[in-house]
Protein backbone atom coordinates (compact mmCIF):
# COMPACT_ATOMS: atom_id res chain seq x y z
CA UNK A 1 0.00 0.00 0.00
CA UNK A 2 1.15 3.83 -0.98
CA UNK A 3 2.65 5.63 2.09
CA UNK A 4 -0.30 7.70 3.47
CA UNK A 5 0.26 10.97 5.65
CA UNK A 6 -1.40 11.82 8.61
CA UNK A 7 -2.65 15.17 9.25
CA UNK A 8 -1.24 14.87 12.66
CA UNK A 9 2.11 13.92 10.99
CA UNK A 10 1.49 17.28 8.71
CA UNK A 11 0.88 19.39 12.26
CA UNK A 12 3.91 17.57 14.19
CA UNK A 13 6.33 18.53 11.04
CA UNK A 14 5.28 22.33 10.89
CA UNK A 15 5.98 22.23 14.78
CA UNK A 16 9.25 20.74 14.34
CA UNK A 17 10.06 23.50 12.27
CA UNK A 18 9.30 26.08 13.92
CA UNK A 19 11.56 24.86 16.83
CA UNK A 20 14.25 24.72 15.00
CA UNK A 21 14.23 28.15 13.23
CA UNK A 22 13.10 30.10 16.49
CA UNK A 23 11.73 32.46 14.28
CA UNK A 24 8.93 35.32 15.57
CA UNK A 25 7.25 35.29 12.02
CA UNK A 26 6.89 31.80 11.32
CA UNK A 27 3.35 30.46 11.07
CA UNK A 28 1.87 26.95 10.75
CA UNK A 29 1.19 26.40 6.95
CA UNK A 30 -1.17 23.36 6.01
CA UNK A 31 0.67 21.15 3.56
CA UNK A 32 -0.99 20.47 0.80
CA UNK A 33 -0.11 17.87 -2.27
CA UNK A 34 -1.04 17.81 -6.45
CA UNK A 35 -3.44 15.50 -6.76
CA UNK A 36 -7.55 16.67 -7.54
CA UNK A 37 -9.47 14.35 -6.07
CA UNK A 38 -12.12 12.47 -7.69
CA UNK A 39 -15.96 11.53 -5.86
CA UNK A 40 -17.04 8.54 -5.98
CA UNK A 41 -20.45 7.40 -6.94
CA UNK A 42 -23.07 5.79 -5.14
CA UNK A 43 -21.98 2.40 -6.54
CA UNK A 44 -25.88 1.30 -6.15
CA UNK A 45 -27.64 0.08 -3.10
CA UNK A 46 -25.58 -1.15 0.13
CA UNK A 47 -25.36 -4.51 0.78
CA UNK A 48 -27.09 -6.77 3.62
CA UNK A 49 -26.53 -9.50 6.29
CA UNK A 50 -28.12 -12.64 6.22
CA UNK A 51 -30.63 -11.26 8.95
CA UNK A 52 -31.43 -7.82 6.84
CA UNK A 53 -29.53 -5.60 8.60
CA UNK A 54 -27.30 -3.54 6.16
CA UNK A 55 -23.69 -4.95 5.93
CA UNK A 56 -21.10 -2.01 6.85
CA UNK A 57 -18.07 -4.45 5.82
CA UNK A 58 -15.59 -3.23 4.07
CA UNK A 59 -11.92 -0.81 3.82
CA UNK A 60 -13.05 2.71 4.34
CA UNK A 61 -10.82 5.82 3.75
CA UNK A 62 -12.39 9.35 5.24
CA UNK A 63 -13.96 11.67 3.16
CA UNK A 64 -15.10 11.22 -0.67
CA UNK A 65 -12.45 9.56 -2.64
CA UNK A 66 -12.06 5.99 -1.46
CA UNK A 67 -8.37 6.58 -1.15
CA UNK A 68 -5.76 8.52 1.15
CA UNK A 69 -6.62 12.30 0.63
CA UNK A 70 -3.43 13.78 2.17
CA UNK A 71 -2.12 14.92 -1.00
CA UNK A 72 -5.59 16.63 -2.35
CA UNK A 73 -4.92 20.06 -3.83
CA UNK A 74 -8.18 20.29 -2.64
CA UNK A 75 -8.80 21.60 0.85
CA UNK A 76 -11.06 19.33 3.38
CA UNK A 77 -14.45 20.66 3.17
CA UNK A 78 -15.16 22.27 6.79
CA UNK A 79 -18.32 20.23 8.66
CA UNK A 80 -20.89 23.35 9.70
CA UNK A 81 -21.43 22.00 13.63
CA UNK A 82 -22.85 24.00 16.80
CA UNK A 83 -20.37 24.74 19.20
CA UNK A 84 -19.16 23.01 21.58
CA UNK A 85 -21.39 24.36 25.01
CA UNK A 86 -19.17 24.08 27.21
CA UNK A 87 -19.22 25.19 30.97
CA UNK A 88 -17.66 28.26 32.07
CA UNK A 89 -15.08 26.64 33.80
CA UNK A 90 -14.06 24.11 30.71
CA UNK A 91 -14.40 26.88 28.51
CA UNK A 92 -11.92 29.18 29.90
CA UNK A 93 -9.64 25.85 30.31
CA UNK A 94 -10.01 24.79 27.13
CA UNK A 95 -9.47 28.51 25.29
CA UNK A 96 -6.38 28.97 27.61
CA UNK A 97 -4.48 26.04 25.86
CA UNK A 98 -2.08 27.20 22.72
CA UNK A 99 -2.27 25.27 19.68
CA UNK A 100 1.00 23.69 20.52
CA UNK A 101 -0.38 22.30 23.78
CA UNK A 102 -3.67 20.86 21.90
CA UNK A 103 -1.54 19.19 19.72
CA UNK A 104 0.91 17.56 22.68
CA UNK A 105 -1.71 16.96 24.95
CA UNK A 106 -5.33 16.68 22.83
CA UNK A 107 -3.66 14.59 20.37
CA UNK A 108 -3.29 11.21 21.34
CA UNK A 109 -0.96 10.01 18.40
CA UNK A 110 1.60 12.39 18.93
CA UNK A 111 1.99 10.48 22.45
CA UNK A 112 1.67 7.23 20.82
CA UNK A 113 -1.48 6.93 23.40
CA UNK A 114 -5.10 5.02 22.69
CA UNK A 115 -7.09 8.09 21.28
CA UNK A 116 -10.30 6.30 22.81
CA UNK A 117 -13.90 6.71 21.82
CA UNK A 118 -15.33 8.84 19.93
CA UNK A 119 -10.95 9.88 19.26
CA UNK A 120 -10.75 6.41 16.91
CA UNK A 121 -13.13 8.37 14.42
CA UNK A 122 -12.19 11.83 15.15
CA UNK A 123 -8.48 12.10 15.43
CA UNK A 124 -7.74 9.45 13.00
CA UNK A 125 -6.91 10.45 9.52
CA UNK A 126 -5.77 6.82 9.06
CA UNK A 127 -7.96 4.00 7.09
CA UNK A 128 -10.65 1.84 9.06
CA UNK A 129 -11.71 -1.61 8.32
CA UNK A 130 -15.33 -2.62 9.29
CA UNK A 131 -16.43 -6.46 9.45
CA UNK A 132 -19.93 -6.81 10.48
CA UNK A 133 -21.93 -10.32 10.96
CA UNK A 134 -25.20 -10.79 12.80
CA UNK A 135 -25.12 -10.02 16.35
CA UNK A 136 -21.48 -8.37 16.10
CA UNK A 137 -19.34 -5.14 14.69
CA UNK A 138 -15.53 -5.42 14.42
CA UNK A 139 -13.50 -2.09 13.93
CA UNK A 140 -10.11 -2.66 12.72
CA UNK A 141 -8.04 0.78 12.59
CA UNK A 142 -4.69 1.24 10.35
CA UNK A 143 -3.27 3.75 12.88
CA UNK A 144 -1.43 2.07 15.61
CA UNK A 145 -3.58 -1.31 14.81
CA UNK A 146 -6.23 -0.77 16.97
CA UNK A 147 -9.14 -2.63 17.18
CA UNK A 148 -12.51 -3.30 18.85
CA UNK A 149 -15.49 -5.97 19.10
CA UNK A 150 -18.75 -4.39 19.78
CA UNK A 151 -21.49 -6.79 20.63
CA UNK A 152 -25.09 -5.99 18.51
CA UNK A 153 -27.69 -7.68 19.83
CA UNK A 154 -28.82 -4.99 22.10
CA UNK A 155 -27.41 -6.38 25.65
CA UNK A 156 -27.33 -3.99 28.54
CA UNK A 157 -24.18 -2.51 29.63
CA UNK A 158 -22.30 -4.61 32.44
CA UNK A 159 -23.16 -3.61 35.46
CA UNK A 160 -21.91 0.05 37.42
CA UNK A 161 -20.15 -1.94 39.83
CA UNK A 162 -18.30 -4.49 37.54
CA UNK A 163 -16.98 -1.51 34.61
CA UNK A 164 -13.52 0.52 35.14
CA UNK A 165 -12.09 3.03 33.04
CA UNK A 166 -10.95 1.97 29.56
CA UNK A 167 -9.77 3.79 26.73
CA UNK A 168 -12.31 2.51 24.55
CA UNK A 169 -15.18 2.41 27.27
CA UNK A 170 -17.40 -0.32 28.09
CA UNK A 171 -19.47 -0.41 24.51
CA UNK A 172 -22.95 -1.96 23.24
CA UNK A 173 -24.64 -1.98 20.37
CA UNK A 174 -28.13 -2.00 18.10
CA UNK A 175 -29.90 -1.80 15.79
CA UNK A 176 -32.48 1.30 15.15
CA UNK A 177 -33.58 0.86 11.23
CA UNK A 178 -30.58 0.86 9.20
CA UNK A 179 -28.41 2.95 11.48
CA UNK A 180 -26.09 0.58 13.82
CA UNK A 181 -25.82 2.68 17.14
CA UNK A 182 -23.10 1.90 19.97
CA UNK A 183 -23.38 2.99 23.10
CA UNK A 184 -20.00 3.90 25.36
CA UNK A 185 -20.39 4.43 28.89
CA UNK A 186 -16.70 4.13 31.49
CA UNK A 187 -14.22 5.44 29.05
CA UNK A 188 -10.63 6.73 30.61
CA UNK A 189 -10.37 10.86 31.13
CA UNK A 190 -6.78 10.37 29.72
CA UNK A 191 -8.48 10.54 26.09
CA UNK A 192 -10.11 13.08 24.32
CA UNK A 193 -13.13 14.02 22.24
CA UNK A 194 -10.92 15.81 19.28
CA UNK A 195 -8.48 19.04 19.24
CA UNK A 196 -7.92 19.38 22.94
CA UNK A 197 -11.75 18.55 23.98
CA UNK A 198 -11.18 16.67 27.39
CA UNK A 199 -14.14 15.48 29.30
CA UNK A 200 -14.99 13.96 32.80
CA UNK A 201 -15.52 10.67 34.10
CA UNK A 202 -18.99 10.83 32.98
CA UNK A 203 -18.80 10.80 29.76
CA UNK A 204 -21.23 9.21 27.53
CA UNK A 205 -20.73 8.65 23.89
CA UNK A 206 -23.61 7.49 21.65
CA UNK A 207 -21.86 6.71 17.85
CA UNK A 208 -24.31 6.00 14.81
CA UNK A 209 -22.91 4.64 11.38
CA UNK A 210 -25.14 4.03 7.94
CA UNK A 211 -24.19 3.20 4.96
CA UNK A 212 -26.35 4.73 2.15
CA UNK A 213 -24.75 3.01 -0.98
CA UNK A 214 -22.53 0.83 -1.63
CA UNK A 215 -19.30 3.15 -1.64
CA UNK A 216 -20.32 5.14 1.60
CA UNK A 217 -20.24 4.82 4.95
CA UNK A 218 -21.55 8.02 7.06
CA UNK A 219 -20.40 8.11 10.87
CA UNK A 220 -22.06 10.90 13.61
CA UNK A 221 -21.43 10.82 17.55
CA UNK A 222 -23.57 12.67 20.11
CA UNK A 223 -21.41 13.57 23.43
CA UNK A 224 -23.14 13.74 27.52
CA UNK A 225 -20.81 15.41 29.45
CA UNK A 226 -23.07 16.91 32.40
CA UNK A 227 -19.53 17.49 34.41
CA UNK A 228 -18.12 19.96 31.50
CA UNK A 229 -21.30 20.59 29.06
CA UNK A 230 -23.87 22.64 29.80
CA UNK A 231 -26.46 19.92 27.22
CA UNK A 232 -25.49 17.27 25.20
CA UNK A 233 -23.91 18.22 21.77
CA UNK A 234 -24.11 16.39 18.55
CA UNK A 235 -21.94 16.13 15.76
CA UNK A 236 -22.31 16.39 11.89
CA UNK A 237 -21.98 13.25 9.84
CA UNK A 238 -18.84 12.40 8.70
CA UNK A 239 -18.28 10.85 5.02
CA UNK A 240 -16.03 6.99 4.81
CA UNK A 241 -15.90 6.10 1.52
CA UNK A 242 -14.95 2.11 0.29
CA UNK A 243 -11.16 1.54 -1.10
CA UNK A 244 -11.29 1.52 -4.40
CA UNK A 245 -8.19 -0.45 -4.77
CA UNK A 246 -9.76 -2.93 -2.32
CA UNK A 247 -6.59 -3.01 0.06
CA UNK A 248 -5.53 -4.35 3.25
CA UNK A 249 -4.30 -2.34 6.36
CA UNK A 250 -0.78 -1.80 6.88
CA UNK A 251 1.02 -2.63 10.07
CA UNK A 252 1.16 0.62 11.76
CA UNK A 253 2.95 1.18 15.47
CA UNK A 254 3.70 4.51 17.47
CA UNK A 255 7.63 3.55 18.96
CA UNK A 256 9.28 6.19 20.62
CA UNK A 257 7.93 9.07 19.32
CA UNK A 258 10.44 12.13 18.90
CA UNK A 259 7.88 14.83 18.04
CA UNK A 260 6.32 14.79 21.73
CA UNK A 261 9.71 16.13 23.35
CA UNK A 262 9.83 18.75 20.34
CA UNK A 263 6.33 20.15 21.55
CA UNK A 264 7.31 19.71 24.41
CA UNK A 265 10.46 22.36 23.71
CA UNK A 266 8.01 24.19 21.83
CA UNK A 267 5.69 24.67 24.55
CA UNK A 268 8.20 26.49 26.57
CA UNK A 269 9.78 28.57 24.14
CA UNK A 270 5.72 30.09 23.76
CA UNK A 271 5.70 30.54 27.54
CA UNK A 272 9.33 32.40 27.75
CA UNK A 273 8.21 34.89 24.79
CA UNK A 274 11.31 32.87 22.60
CA UNK A 275 8.48 31.63 20.18
CA UNK A 276 5.08 33.14 18.85
CA UNK A 277 1.97 31.61 20.27
CA UNK A 278 0.31 29.91 17.46
CA UNK A 279 -3.72 30.38 17.07
CA UNK A 280 -5.61 26.97 17.43
CA UNK A 281 -7.93 26.29 14.56
CA UNK A 282 -11.36 27.83 14.56
CA UNK A 283 -13.85 25.68 16.81
CA UNK A 284 -17.11 24.33 14.37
Amino acid sequence: MKMRLSVAAVAVCVATAAVAAQDQNREFVEARGSVKPVRLPPGGPAPRMSDGHVDLSGVWFPGPTGRANAWSVVPDERVVEDPIPFQPWARQKYDAMSRTETELFGNANVRCLPPGTPGMMTENPYVHQVITKPGQFVHLIENNNRWRVVHTDGRSHKPKEDQEPLFNGDMVGKWEGDTLVIDTVSIDERTWIRDGWFHSADLHVIERFRRPSRNYLEHQFTIEDPKVLTRPWTSAWRTYTLSVNDEDLTENFCTNNENAEQFLKLIEQERQGKAPQQDKPVEP
